[in-house]
């Protein structure tokens, strides 16, 4: 098993980056909320799981070791491979999941892309013992607080394609939210792309 991956970032695209360690470049596979924490040309640690199939190797990597627990425990529940489990970090952090499923809140696992109501009912079923209770609402090392970086548009797109929706929808979830984000551009800061992802989801759920 490969734990962590640690090394210069040298690419980031909308569903993963490219990892240097030792002359190789890994391609590991990320959430919005994880990549908004890398930058090309800077060092960064990420921690991973390898999913083995038959036709392929792929390695999903992690703001964090808790982020990369979970996401492993979510795909014991019956139904949830890595993509499945990846849209649900994507959409929510770990302890909103644990949260979501402590009080058995359907409608945010619905919020995930592939997840309808009987799916939600069976997954809060099979995780409420497995997640754990919620560890509080701030820890330390968690990436998400980094800044996106400036083509958040293009990152936000593409990470809503990924998750299955077309481009003409991801293309509206955008516009939804650039008031948002330009608004906090206006502040002085920088829009954080696994904030926007969850206000975007937020609008596609809506708009079913």
């Amino acid at each position: 098993m490969i734990a962590f991956v640690e090394g210069r970032v040298a690419a980031v695209a909308p569903d993963g980056a490219v990892v240097s360690v030792g002359g190789v470049g890994l391609s590991v596979q990320c959430t919005p909320g994880t990549l908004a924490g890398l930058r090309v040309d800077e060092s960064a640690r990420l921690a991973t799981s390898l999913v083995v199939r038959e036709d392929s190797l792929t390695l999903y990597g992690f703001a964090d070791e808790d982020e990369r627990q979970v996401f492993e425990l979510l795909q014991t529940a019956s139904g949830v491979g890595p993509r499945l489990a990846q849209a649900m970090l994507a959409v929510h952090t770990p302890d909103a999941l644990r949260t979501a499923v402590a009080s058995g809140d359907e409608k945010a696992l619905t919020a995930v892309p592939g997840i309808g109501k009987k799916g939600a009912q069976k997954l809060l079923l099979e995780l409420k013992d497995r997640l754990g209770a919620p560890r509080g609402p701030v820890r330390a090392g968690r990436a998400a607080p980094a800044a996106a970086p400036a083509g958040w548009r293009d990152q936000l797109g593409g990470a809503l394609v990924g998750l299955g929706y077309s481009a003409r929808e991801a293309e509206e979830a955008v516009a939804a939210v650039e008031p948002r984000a330009e608004e906090t551009l206006a502040q002085g800061g920088s829009p954080q792309v696994g904030e926007l992802l969850r206000a975007a989801l937020q609008t596609l759920n809506r708009a079913r």
